[in-house]
């Protein structure tokens, strides 16, 4: 039997934490709630779950510091941030520095079950094992592992390669554009696939955030383009050999 999706829950309103996790327990998924950044450190280190949902203030730490460093230390972590700050700048913020979803406090209780479920459908190791087609694009000169979160740039020689770091938004859109392969994406489509429900970066956010993937890419890759601009229509992805 395999085993129940682990979401560590991170807040420092116990009351709120408590309603949460009996939320999430009717269906069918385990929780482990701390009230510190200390706390969900250690959590974090012992019980490995597969999700968290992150407050962004905490007593003794600050949420998007946790969220900044869990993404580059544990990239197939799912993270939600559940926050009574919902500006639109925190929300962007959040999501570039590695959350893969931004969820403002009040929330609506299904709408939390139904991100969480989404978000645990994509870290299931049932949907995507590493190593398979489905978890690996893999293109002449670069390689993208969807479970890992981790993009590569490749060279002739075996073994070899660079590691190109992106933030969360940053590989979503890479991941759209590059299943996509040859299509032209409008900046509307590639917002829905940066977050789903009812936020939708501005296009001049999506903008700023494409021109930093192919800032990084052109870095670590001199010589290449990855991405055209389609004038009217939005970006598309143009690698020099075909995906495997």
């Amino acid at each position: 039997m395999p085993a129940r999706p682990l979401v560590l829950l991170v807040d420092d309103d116990a009351e709120l934490s408590a309603m949460v996790a009996e939320l999430l327990a009717r269906e069918g998924w385990d929780t482990h709630s701390v009230l510190t950044a200390g706390d969900a450190e250690r959590a974090l280190a012992t019980l490995r779950p597969d999700a968290a949902l992150l407050d962004l203030m905490l007593p003794d730490g600050n949420g998007l510091d946790l969220c900044r460093r869990w993404r580059a230390e544990h990239p197939a972590l799912g993270i939600v941030m559940l926050t009574a700050r919902g500006d639109p700048l925190d929300r962007v913020l959040g999501l570039e520095i590695g959350a893969d979803d931004y969820l403002p406090k009040p929330f609506e209780p299904r709408e939390l079950v139904a991100r969480v479920r989404a978000l645990l459908r994509r870290q299931s190791p049932a949907h995507r094992q590493p190593g398979t087609a489905a978890s690996l694009l893999r293109f002449d000169g670069l390689c993208i592992d969807l479970l890992r979160r981790e993009v590569h740039i490749t060279t002739a020689a075996p073994g070899t390669g660079q590691a190109v770091a992106l933030t969360s938004v940053e590989f979503k859109l890479l991941v759209a554009l590059a299943q996509a392969c040859g299509e032209p994406l409008s900046r509307q489509r590639l917002s829905a696939e940066v977050q789903s429900a009812n936020y939708r970066p501005l296009d001049r956010t999506v903008d700023v955030q494409v021109a930093r993937l192919r800032r990084k890419l052109r870095d670590a890759s001199p010589g290449r383009e990855w991405i055209d601009t389609v004038r009217g229509e939005g970006y598309v992805f143009v690698p020099r050999g075909a995906a495997t």
